[in-house]
């Protein structure tokens, strides 16, 4: 699979475990049967995202969960994308990812972060006042303690005081770490510190993006391996438009009404550019929908005028059967391989 500027980019999951309707138990057993299924089929990695306090998400520790993922799989990596680092304390924070790293077989993928809603934060004492300090301290410990021997630290939140690291983690000098961004100053940030980003927006917005990081890339860590520009899509992929469509479009609803949970319920208005229909979604390019040919070139074009080499499929959402979501997934990298085989 090639664009005019890129080779096949790498494909991922993403998943945020939004309630689809079921028992709990049950919605987890079958992520599971899908992240074994992407294993086998040759995704690069399964990254989960935290919520807390509403059905958006039914994974406040994203941890727990890929810790089970990693024993269902074999070659696919993990990882938070991201971990709130504003609500953990950094060394807890650190030790948990050295565990899922070592359990994983070295296949963790670090996503950090502030949090996205400052009232799931707030429900744990954590005002948003608080968030940018607390994240730049945390975030500041969590890279110290990667480099291992003791931890030393004094800040406004965080004092450390000759912290013996004993656990530390697979990877060297460490795993790979993520950072979630729809903004070109968070870019910049992310490639002075050599982390992989992920975008969600449209194509011509998300090239801002992967433009300030390469910017600011080119004057920092030039001969390390290619960085992940990530671009975040919802897809489904049917044998028709029309029965992508209608999978997508339910589907959408229910994720949409898990989406607003906090916001309708605290009275706050919702982001200006969330899609309130599947229409709006697609026009916007949060999500694509149709036969595999047509979503491949589709996310074919927005890839490249995104400027991205990574692809973050959010192939399970709403209400959407697994088998649907299976669909999507051996339907999409069947295509991949055909434009791989005749690039």
């Amino acid at each position: 699979m090639k664009s005019s500027s890129y080779a096949r980019p790498v494909v991922g999951i993403f998943d945020h475990l939004d309630e689809n309707g079921s028992d709990v138990a049950q919605q987890y057993e079958d992520r599971l049967r899908l992240a074994e299924a992407c294993d086998r089929l040759g995704f690069y990695a399964y990254h989960l995202a935290e919520h807390h306090c509403t059905p958006h998400g039914r994974s406040p520790s994203p941890n727990l969960f890929l810790s089970s993922v990693a024993q269902r799989t074999t070659n696919l990596r993990v990882g938070p994308l991201v971990t709130l680092l504003s609500l953990h304390h950094p060394l807890r924070a650190f030790e948990d990812a050295c565990m899922l790293d070592h359990l994983s077989g070295g296949r963790l993928e670090l996503g950090i972060g502030r949090g996205a809603l400052p009232i799931e934060l707030g429900y744990f004492g954590v005002s948003a006042d608080m968030v940018p300090s607390r994240y730049a301290e945390a975030s500041e410990i969590l890279v110290e303690a990667m480099r291992g021997g003791t931890l030393s630290y004094q800040g406004q939140h965080y004092q450390l005081n000759d912290v013996p690291l004993t656990l530390g983690p697979r990877q060297r000098p460490h795993p790979p770490t993520w950072i979630a961004t729809n903004q070109p100053e968070g870019a910049a940030w992310a490639a002075k510190a050599g982390a992989n980003i992920a975008s969600l927006g449209p194509s011509s917005a998300v090239r801002k993006v992967t433009d300030a990081y390469r910017a600011h890339r080119a004057n920092g860590r030039a001969d390390d391996q290619a960085p992940f520009l990530g671009l975040l899509r919802m897809v489904v992929a049917a044998q028709s438009d029309a029965d992508a469509y209608s999978l997508g479009a339910r589907a959408y609803e229910k994720w949409l009404k898990s989406f607003k949970f906090l916001y309708d319920r605290n009275a706050i208005s919702t982001p200006p550019n969330l899609p309130l229909t599947f229409d709006a979604a697609l026009e916007s390019e949060l999500c694509v929908a149709g036969t595999a040919s047509s979503v491949r070139q589709t996310l074919l074009n927005q890839l490249d005028v995104a400027g991205a080499n990574y692809l973050l499929c959010q192939i399970a959402f709403g209400d959407l059967p697994l088998d649907a979501s299976l669909n999507t997934a051996t339907l999409l990298q069947s295509e991949l391989a055909a434009e791989c085989r005749h690039a």
